[in-house]
């Protein structure tokens, strides 16, 4: 018989011998350039049948859920007739041998009742011209699945050969499908990390987990929950260290796109070459050194949001650009000519004047209406002093927890940084606080570990330090007191003053109500 390569099946031992280690070598090729089961266990079942004259085949595994054997590859079989090979253990030809672990001939399967064909795939064919074979695949001791394949029938064929090599190439399989289930193993852990993670990060940028019970700043939480629900683009405005990327996650992961990526990119960081690269990705050889295909960030935020950071700082010539994806929402690698689709929810940021900008013809004016959609403003430290002490007591127990350190803020060094006017804002208030904890050499911070600009820039003698409450004796509240004083005043405006009702929003009693108003002076005359 010759196959169909025209090699002959039944020729010397010695041929033959070099066909099988063809064959075996051909398959080892695939097992290593891919743990794509389908694909090896494919090209396997077409190279028996191309070398060997094995004309149709069969990878049937144990589904591990269902407990029934599947037809997981096959060639020589549409489609449908691979859909229809599904069968229970000890059933047929197939069951058999993964019920007794021990290969299978069926010499005519015309004349073998055990022989089912299920599958139909030889129901056109004369069954007494076609042998059947099957061989168990076993891994760590236990029949996992069956190989077979069809012969055609010979009265002078044993097929013991026939068995030993099958039974190698079984063997084969049984490593593909270990390396596929560690794969898969791999890749169920490494989704479960990523779903843990997003967990973590929409449960780190929820609302309620943002620092800031100013009015200015709860405004700022208004606008951006009307904003989260939509997919509106966003502008944030505000100086430099005033929370604009935290704002952006926080629109992000309480957004119907909280499943997709946030992407983000400094537009300030970057020469105009670069950031169209890095926006738009760029093709092989579209450069010297582009030596493969690159996506870019708008590729890479797809189904997500784009965080475009100081936005200001684009580049004239390259505005219209981004113009042009914003207004037609797709786009080219650099280099390429294939044009690819956005869908991302678009979010930009500048502490610039962008008005000036325009006017100025620095900024493209229709560029700027297609990015002010919706516009937040973020307001400074200075404007929202009443959430220092909040903002001081955050970092200072995240990083007292990242040093392993118990370091207190005395009241000298509270009212220092209460009266400092914050031209960094939150990063530079976080920042002085990180230096006083690693820079503290016993459990109390040091005012000479601030920066001298801020230590002669302070009168300690000011007795109107705005945040600064004070005890019946004139003695200056700490950190926690004065956040348990603030909380205590907003709880009693809450409740009309009526003492009782506040004590059960704090859940104390109203005596301990009554001693915390004298304990901090509070009056129903205050404001704040």
């Amino acid at each position: 018989m010759k196959t169909e390569r025209g090699r002959t099946h039944s020729g010397p031992d010695g041929s033959r011998k070099v066909l099988e280690l063809t064959t075996l070598y051909e398959i080892s090729k695939l097992v290593s350039t891919t743990f794509d089961l389908d694909r090896v266990a494919a090209a396997t079942l077409k190279l028996l049948s191309d070398f060997l004259g094995l004309n149709r085949g069969t990878l049937t595994l144990l589904d591990g859920e269902t407990g029934r054997l599947v037809i997981r590859a096959a060639y020589g079989m549409t489609r449908d007739e691979m859909e229809k090979g599904n069968y229970r253990i000890g059933e047929g030809v197939t069951g058999k041998v993964v019920k007794t672990g021990v290969p299978m001939i069926v010499p005519k399967i015309g004349a073998e009742p055990m022989f089912l064909d299920r599958t139909g795939s030889r129901s056109r064919l004369n069954q007494d011209e076609i042998s059947f074979l099957s061989v168990p695949i076993k891994l760590d001791g236990k029949v996992i699945g069956v190989l077979s394949v069809d012969h055609l029938f010979s009265h002078s064929a044993s097929f013991d050969r026939e068995i030993r090599f099958l039974t190698i190439v079984a063997g084969t399989f049984a490593q593909a499908v270990r390396i596929q289930r560690m794969v898969e193993a791999e890749k169920a852990a490494l989704k479960e990390e990523n779903r843990s993670l997003r967990t973590q990060l929409a449960g780190r940028y929820r609302f309620e987990n943002i620092i800031g019970e100013s009015d200015r700043m709860q405004e700022v939480f208004e606008a951006v929950g009307q904003v989260s629900r939509s997919n509106a683009t966003v502008m944030l405005r505000g100086e430099s260290g005033t929370g604009k990327e935290l704002i952006a996650r926080a629109i992000h992961y309480n957004s119907l796109r909280s499943g997709g990526p946030f992407v983000k990119l400094n537009c300030a960081a970057l020469p105009e070459t670069l950031l169209e690269t890095e926006l738009f990705g760029h093709e092989k050889g579209a450069f010297t050194g582009a030596e493969r295909q690159r996506p870019g960030r708008f590729e890479l935020a797809s189904g997500g949001t784009l965080f475009l950071d100081e936005i200001g700082e684009v580049p004239p010539s390259f505005q219209v650009k981004l113009l042009r994806v914003l207004q037609e929402r797709e786009f080219e690698r650099v280099g390429g000519t294939e044009t690819l689709a956005v869908d991302v929810r678009i979010i930009v940021a500048t502490n610039r004047d962008l008005e000036k900008a325009v006017s100025e013809g620095k900024f493209r004016e229709d560029l700027y209406y297609r990015l002010n959609v919706i516009p937040i403003f973020l307001p400074s430290l200075r404007e929202r002093r009443e959430d220092l002490p909040l903002l001081i007591e955050h970092f200072l127990r995240r990083f007292n927890e990242e040093n392993g350190k118990d370091v207190s803020i005395p009241p000298a060094i509270m009212r220092v940084l209460m009266e400092h006017p914050w031209p960094g804002n939150v990063r530079a208030l976080e920042n002085y606080i990180e230096r006083m904890v690693v820079m503290a050499r016993g459990n109390e911070a040091r005012l000479e570990d601030l920066p001298a600009y801020v230590r002669e820039g302070i009168s300690f003698a000011s007795p109107e330090a705005p945040g600064k409450g004070r005890k019946e004796d004139g003695e200056n509240l700490s950190i926690l007191e004065e956040m348990e004083r603030r909380r205590l005043l907003a709880t009693l405006k809450e409740a009309g003053w009526v003492q009782a009702r506040a004590a059960r929003v704090l859940g104390i009693t109203p005596r301990q109500v009554g001693y915390k108003i004298k304990k901090y002076g509070i009056s129903p005359r205050e404001q704040s």
